[in-house]
C-alpha cells in the first residue's frame, strides 16, 4: 500500500523540488559560463542557496547534474522542435531559442574545448535518421550527405552567439536584438530551402 501523506511530507517533497530546480539553474549558470571543467559545486550551491553537498544527495554528484541539465534541455527541444516542420522553420526555431537564452549553445560550446564534460545520453544517430528522412522526402537534395547537411544547419544556428563580434562587424548590430534575429532568420529560411535543389547536371560526375 502507498504511504499516507500528510501536508508535511507534501511540503517536504515541494521544498525538494525546490532544492534541485535552483541546482539546475545555478548550474546552467556556472557551466555555461566556465564550461564543465570550471565550474565549482561549492559556487554552484552558493548560487543556488544550498549546502554543496545536496548536489550529491540529488544528483549523484557533479557530473550527475551536468547529465541533469541534458535532460531538462531535451524536455525543452520537444516542446518546440517539431519534427514535421520544414526544415529551415525547425532551424529558425533552435535559433529564437538559442538567442532567447544563450546558456545551452554556451555549454556545448565549452563541451567542444573540453574533453571532460561527461557523454551526452542522447543518440546523435536518431537525430542523423530524421535528417535522412527528410531526403527521402525530397527537402534534401539526394547529392547532399544528410550527416553534412545536419553539421551544417547546426552551425548556422549556433554562428552568431559563438562569433558575436563577427556579428557586429557583418550586419551593424548585435546578434541578441530583434533586427538581426528577423534578418537572420529569414536567411535561414531561403538557405536551407537550397539544400532541396539538385544542382548536379544530368551526365555531369558526382
Amino acid at each position: 500500500m502507498p504511504a499516507h501523506r500528510t501536508p508535511e511530507s507534501d511540503a517536504r517533497i515541494r521544498d525538494a523540488e525546490r532544492t534541485k530546480r535552483c541546482l539546475l539553474d545555478a548550474a546552467f549558470d556556472e557551466f555555461s559560463a566556465r564550461g564543465y571543467a570550471g565550474a565549482r559545486v561549492g559556487d554552484i550551491a552558493t548560487r543556488a542557496g544550498v549546502n554543496k553537498q545536496l548536489i550529491t544527495y540529488y544528483f549523484g554528484g557533479k557530473a550527475g547534474l551536468y547529465r541533469a541539465l541534458q535532460q531538462r534541455w531535451l524536455q525543452r527541444e520537444s516542446e518546440f522542435a517539431d519534427p514535421d516542420l520544414p526544415l529551415g522553420e525547425l532551424a529558425v526555431r533552435y535559433l529564437q531559442h538559442s538567442l532567447a537564452d544563450p546558456r545551452g549553445t554556451r555549454m556545448l560550446m565549452w563541451r567542444g574545448l573540453s574533453d571532460e564534460a561527461p557523454e551526452s545520453e542522447p543518440d546523435a544517430s536518431d537525430d542523423l535518421a530524421a535528417t535522412e528522412h527528410r531526403q527521402q522526402r525530397g527537402e534534401i537534395a539526394a547529392e547532399l550527405d544528410p550527416a553534412s547537411v545536419r553539421l551544417a544547419v547546426m552551425a548556422m544556428v549556433m554562428a552568431p552567439l559563438l562569433l558575436p563580434a563577427t556579428v557586429r562587424e557583418l550586419f551593424g548590430t548585435d546578434a541578441r536584438t530583434t533586427e538581426f534575429e528577423q534578418r537572420y532568420a529569414e536567411q535561414l529560411r531561403r538557405m536551407i530551402a537550397r539544400f532541396g535543389t539538385t544542382t548536379i547536371e544530368e551526365g555531369e560526375v558526382q
